[in-house]
């Protein structure tokens, strides 16, 4: 069986998802999500950027023949070429495991090896801002068993960073003995007759091309990673203290969890009123729950703020303001929309505009997003700090307001999760903030207005889904 880095990244973000990759029924597998392309597309191009200017050469062998792309990477190496691109190389595990590198670089380096006065390392080019353990922990895997191949021990592999002008220096010394054990855990688990049990990330799965199969599982079996606030650690608590089915955590006495590792009173308190939120089907309130006075102060305009941005291009491009009049019973929305990068001080501009002719009108928004972002634009546009504090005092978060105060039955506290508990639906189900991303830098590549269109509804839709959350959250409130 062989063994490739990139299963071996995979092992680490999910132990699932190999073994199901390895021994799983394919026709359950989703076709690849249109982020997780676009990523993929974005990491190639960042790739061909670092290496346009080196003088590499890349070994010539056919597709998966991976003896012959051996032999065409150690004659390259023995020829001492300086930048070899996409060299394959292959060691030999515990007789019946095969293990596959292919670091994006061989760079060669002054030493001594099999080759002659010169040795190699590995340099992986990351799509990622940071050195992560998982990419430090696959640039040991190359370094294990590039040593072995060129028969000289190596102290350090490479990392080539997104937005990093230097190469980052991955100590072997420290990371090989942890990408050893790494690997061990991992074929013990691909040996196993059982896949690792279920946990449902909400920051990792989305985008796997298993979600559906494994949440349906979860569903099934009522999983405690389903219940917002569960993380691996604190799943892992539960289950030493034999917590591990929604109505036992229900009944569940917060002493008994309070003092456990990443959970304290406030926590311990809230996450039983979720699961018995979740079991009864029913929204309560949190022990401690404030007025939320912020919410119910009554004013005849209510502006309602939601932000669509590109991270890659640090671009936001959309800011949207829906503002209610509730003496006139109107509603306008207004899309204040950037078509590329120059656009964004003039949307700025005309945010501070609209928002400065309420000066009166709370800003509700939906998490911290908007208000770092007002921050952000307003230094970065060197607009007066007395243009900006009026704005700021006058924003209201209604995420904080509600997790502050209730417990929902859903499974996650984003906008759309609780807008769709109480019934709101946006005109594009399958609309989200990632595919706002692809659907900008598809405007971006074609043209075409209707990606722009798309977004604008979008992301209304986001306002008009604040709008439903805050004013059912104040109608809670008020009625108990």
């Amino acid at each position: 069986m062989i063994i490739n880095a990139e299963l071996l990244l995979q092992y680490q973000r999910c132990q699932r998802r190999p073994f199901l990759d390895t021994h799983g029924d394919y026709s359950q597998r989703e076709a690849p999500h249109e982020l997780l392309v676009k990523v993929q597309q974005d990491k190639i191009t960042h790739q061909q950027s670092i290496i346009h200017n080196l003088s590499y050469i890349q070994p010539d062998f056919p597709s998966g023949d991976w003896q012959e792309g051996v032999r065409a990477t150690l004659e390259l190496m023995y020829q001492g070429v300086e930048y070899i691109y996409k060299g394959v190389l292959l060691a030999t595990y515990e007789e019946e495991y095969t293990l596959l590198s292919r670091p994006d670089l061989l760079v060669k380096q002054p030493g001594k090896s099999c080759f002659g006065d010169w040795l190699y390392i590995p340099v992986d080019i990351q799509l990622g801002k940071r050195p992560k353990q998982e990419y430090q922990v696959v640039a040991a895997f190359h370094g294990e068993i590039l040593a072995a191949v060129q028969e000289s021990p190596l102290a350090e592999a490479g990392l080539i960073l997104r937005n990093r002008d230097t190469t980052y220096l991955v100590d072997l010394n420290k990371w090989t003995p942890q990408m050893l054990d790494i690997l061990a855990e991992y074929i013990e688990v691909l040996e196993s007759p059982e896949a690792p049990e279920i946990f449902i990330s909400r920051q990792k799965c989305h985008l796997c091309h298993w979600y559906h199969h494994c949440y349906a599982i979860a569903q099934s079996q009522q999983h405690l990673s389903l219940l917002p606030g569960v993380t691996p650690i604190r799943y892992a608590q539960l289950q030493a203290a034999s917590t591990t089915s929604l109505e036992t955590l229900a009944h569940t006495h917060p002493s008994i969890l309070e003092n456990l590792t990443g959970f304290d009173p406030d926590i311990a308190y809230k996450l039983i009123v979720q699961a018995q939120s979740t079991l009864t089907q029913t929204p309560l309130t949190l022990p401690y729950a404030s007025s939320a006075i912020s919410l119910t102060t009554t004013s005849p305009i209510e502006l309602y703020f939601d932000i669509e941005a590109q991270p890659d291009l640090n671009l936001n491009y959309l800011l949207g303001v829906l503002v209610v009049d509730k003496q006139k019973q109107t509603e306008n929305f207004y899309s204040l929309l950037a078509e590329n990068q120059t656009e964004e001080a003039l949307i700025w501009q005309q945010f501070l505009d609209l928002v400065n002719q309420y000066p009166q009108a709370p800003i509700y928004h939906f998490c911290n997003y908007e208000v770092e972002t007002i921050k952000k634009l307003g230094k970065f546009y060197k607009t007066p700090y007395s243009y900006i504090e009026p704005i700021l005092s006058r924003l209201v978060d209604v995420y904080e307001q509600l997790t502050q105060n209730v417990a929902l039955p859903i499974e996650s506290y984003a906008l759309k999760a609780i807008a769709k508990w109480i019934g709101f639906a946006w005109r594009d189900p399958e609309a989200s903030g990632a595919k706002c991303i692809y659907w900008y830098d598809q405007w971006l590549e074609t043209g075409n207005h209707h990606f722009l269109e798309q977004i604008r509804i979008y992301n209304e839709d986001d306002c008009r889904a604040t709008l439903k959350v805050k004013d059912w959250l104040v109608n809670f409130l008020t009625s108990l």
